[in-house]
């Protein structure tokens, strides 16, 4: 093995089997080579390396984003190569090496644009994180709680629309939100089932008996946990009942302190330890930006001290400012989570639910090298995707 191309950090190590003090990583042609104590690393490495990075606080492995509407004044629905450089390149430099663009509940057309625009963007080498797919935050989801998307666009499952999409861009769409008890939903959750997509809850009015019975048909994932949904109620356990209950189900989380209280992530994190817990932003085109006027799809949004609502309605929510990065240091500095459990959630539980945990989600040798270099304050002082120093 050469060791003109090696890069050598140092620094805690957060691998599967724990925090490695005084660990290191060696990366080498895009992969991990290495990951154990510093003391361990082969001379001829530390004399020949091509760079060293060194931190006092920690090695983790790249944030998997499957739920993000934009950034940087930017929004998915608005993609072109432009757009999506901009908005991949602002999650990464926060820590996101994957990412799944997230559409929003809108006309057909709108959304044939949209993934016919990523299709054509990841077929090419993308600069910053890593595309892995499209995400469908509807337009099948309930009328009764569109949160911030618009309801005249909402329509009921059509599998003939999943079908088309699929025969023209195969393996591009990857997860589909929608209400489980809605007219056809059964028959499109087992249709996304069979066909390797993600099927999750959201925007629904369900009972708990009807997210069972989706649960049964293969649906896997609920979606902003807590928001969006019939809440739970210790006589009508509802859509946040089964959520909580159902193991069988992966519970996504805004972790910002303003769509869910700390004690409530808490007790989710309890409940979901079973690598089914997964960190996600649902950031819009104002994240990374100030307070203002900006357009969450077709919907105007107005941003207060950081947070985000649908104009003149102060109280619905229209997506985060959050990222991944600070959304991290919540989950540790204030729901309680040790380094491991919050990277699990940020990393590996996400790679598994998109079906690529072979390859990234850990800090492992043989694994691409999508690796954050962070201070001990959790700041973001590098990031490498497939081993490539792109922050």
């Amino acid at each position: 093995m050469s060791e003109e191309n090696v890069q050598l950090l140092y620094g805690k190590v957060v691998t599967p089997s724990g925090v490695l003090e005084e660990g290191a990583v060696a990366i080498q042609d895009g992969k991990i080579v290495y990951a154990g104590l510093a003391r361990d690393l082969p001379q001829r490495w530390t004399d020949s390396a091509a760079s060293h990075h060194k931190s006092d606080g920690y090695i983790v492995p790249g944030f998997i984003d499957v739920h993000v509407h934009g950034g940087n004044g930017q929004d998915f629905m608005d993609s072109n190569k432009e757009v999506l450089d901009t908005i991949t390149a602002f999650h990464c430099s926060q820590g996101t090496t994957s990412i799944l663009p997230t559409t929003m509940t809108a006309p057909k057309a709108a959304i044939d644009r949209v993934l016919k625009e990523v299709n054509e963007y990841t077929q090419h080498d993308m600069p910053y994180a890593t595309v892995e797919g499209v995400h469908l935050e509807g337009p099948f989801i309930s009328p009764k709680w569109p949160g911030a998307q618009n309801p005249e666009h909402i329509v009921l499952p059509n599998v003939e629309w999943l079908e088309e999409w699929e025969s023209a861009y195969p393996g591009l769409v990857r997860q589909v939100t929608l209400a489980p008890e809605r007219e056809g939903a059964l028959t499109a959750i087992a249709w996304m089932t069979e066909h390797g997509i993600n099927a999750a809850l959201g925007h629904t009015d369900a009972t708990y008996d009807e997210v069972e019975a989706a649960v049964d048909a293969g649906l896997r994932q609920g979606v902003h946990t807590f928001n969006a949904m019939t809440p739970l109620h210790h006589r009508k356990p509802g859509t946040a009942g089964a959520v909580l209950s159902d193991p069988r189900i992966h519970a996504e989380i805004i972790a910002d302190g303003i769509h869910v209280h700390p004690a409530c992530i808490s007790i989710l994190a309890r409940l979901k330890q079973d690598n089914n817990l997964l960190l996600i932003t649902d950031a819009m085109s104002a994240a990374g930006l100030g307070d203002g006027e900006y357009m969450l799809g077709d919907l105007p949004v107005e941003v207060h001290d950081g947070i985000a609502t649908l104009k003149g309605q102060r109280d619905s929510l229209a997506g985060s400012t959050l990222t991944m990065i600070k959304g991290f240091r919540y989950l540790i500095n204030n729901v309680g989570l040790s380094i491991e459990e919050a990277s699990l959630a940020a990393s590996f539980n996400p790679a598994k639910r998109l079906r690529i945990e072979d390859r990234t989600g850990t800090i492992e040798i043989g694994k691409q090298a999508d690796v954050l270099l962070l201070d001990n304050h959790l700041d973001v002082q590098g990031v490498w995707v497939k081993g490539r120093k792109v922050f």
